[in-house]
């Protein structure tokens, strides 16, 4: 199982100037690339793959205008073409949006070193053209045995180095087999509440560090755009962001991987989160709680640990429905946290979803039901309609 270990590191200023210059080639050549096959298909009709963008490099190259290509490692130009073909091909496959130029102030600052541009000996790491090892601080250590495949460098907008090592790590194996399953609800008041009757709190990083980013964006502001000053005050923004992203990222770690280790089978809800964040009211709160960022979890998690996820069609209404008698109430507003059904259940509303989420993801497995009606399963029958058909005579 391949995995990546992320660390960080402290580059010399003379590695700080060559990487800069490495991630500002990169984001030129992938531009560059971009803008060929672009105009070679809206003029021509024509159809530029990577080989043809790989000989358009060498050309690139040999240019007065664009010779410092050549001043930097061709690796990470290469990986570059790469990940444009990448790219283009999730278009062509409907898996994402086509592919847009870079920029240099928004878009990521990356470079993707195969091992033909990087030396590892001795637990060093040592990148082309550079003399001296990268000063990276381990705070845990490899595999035994193992070297890295790929390594990427990157730097945030706070500022910091990390570099991303990509390995073969055998202790990432399946658990044993258990019978343990649970149903997941995610929410505001609670990050997660699980069948079980188990509510995990949600921080709220943003709320606890708004002030101190209010303070930064406001001393942002009042500089002048173009200056010295404005790039140090957006810094102390981008580091209030990090901090925040760094405590959520741990949280969820923590959660997620106790959920698969102690679970067999887990069963969330397939939520539209980019189209909730629409709502203003609700927007911050929601991206704050990093509910997509915990489903991705859980589900690279569950294939490493030999789990399964299931995920309910979005528009089951497992809140609206009382998990002891199986009846739909009418209405059920957001402020209502506790109900009592007509078969006399007190029923808490997030537990409640909780279980009726688990046994909606029990029926996918029973009668196959889709698992992502929306998505992946394009025709399939969500389990609310399954059950719908089989209650008729």
């Amino acid at each position: 199982m391949k995995r990546a270990f992320k660390f960080r590191f402290y580059p010399t200023e003379a590695q700080a100037v060559e990487l800069s210059r490495t991630f500002g080639c990169v984001r030129k050549v992938y531009n560059l690339a971009l803008q060929a096959r672009s105009e070679a298909w809206t003029q021509r009709g024509e159809r530029v793959d990577y080989e043809a963008t790989s000989a358009l490099l060498t050309a690139w190259k040999r240019t007065e205008e664009l010779a410092f290509l050549g001043e930097v490692s061709a690796v990470p130009l290469q990986q570059g073409l790469r990940h444009l073909q990448a790219a283009f091909g999730n278009f062509f496959a409907k898996r994402a949006r086509f592919p847009r130029f870079k920029s240099r102030k928004r878009s990521r600052a990356s470079a993707e070193y195969t091992r033909s541009a990087f030396r590892w000996r001795d637990g060093t790491l040592t990148l082309a053209k550079m003399a001296a090892p990268l000063d990276i601080r381990w705070s845990r250590s490899l595999p035994d045995g193992v070297a890295p495949s790929t390594v990427t460098v990157s730097r945030d907008a706070a500022g910091r180095w990390f570099v991303s090592l990509l390995c073969e790590d055998p202790s990432v194996a399946p658990l044993p087999v258990t019978d343990a399953v649970v149903g997941i609800d995610v929410g505001l008041d609670h990050l997660l509440v699980l069948s079980t009757g188990e509510k995990i709190a949600n921080p709220r990083h943003e709320r606890r560090d708004r002030e101190r980013l209010v303070k930064a964006q406001r001393a942002l502001c009042r500089k002048q755009k173009g200056s010295s000053n404005r790039d140090k005050a957006r810094v102390k923004v981008a580091r209030v962001h990090a901090r925040m992203a760094d405590r959520r990222t741990d949280h969820l770690h923590k959660i997620t991987t106790r959920l698969v280790r102690d679970n067999q089978t887990l069963v969330i809800e397939d939520l539209a989160v980019s189209n909730m964040v629409g709502n203003h009211c609700l927007a911050r709160a929601i991206g704050d709680a990093g509910w997509r960022q915990c489903r991705q979890m859980l589900e690279y998690k569950a294939r490493w640990f030999g789990r399964e996820v299931i995920a309910v069609d979005r528009w089951f209404p497992s809140s609206k429905l009382c998990s002891v008698c199986g009846a739909l109430a009418a209405e059920m507003p957001l402020q209502v946290r506790a109900w009592t059904c007509g078969c006399g259940a007190t029923l808490d509303r997030d537990v409640n979803a909780a279980r009726n989420i688990l046994a909606a993801g029990l029926a996918v497995t029973v009668c196959g039901a889709g698992v992502r009606p929306q998505r992946n399963t394009p025709g399939g029958q969500s389990v609310t309609k399954q059950k719908n058909l089989r209650r008729e005579p």
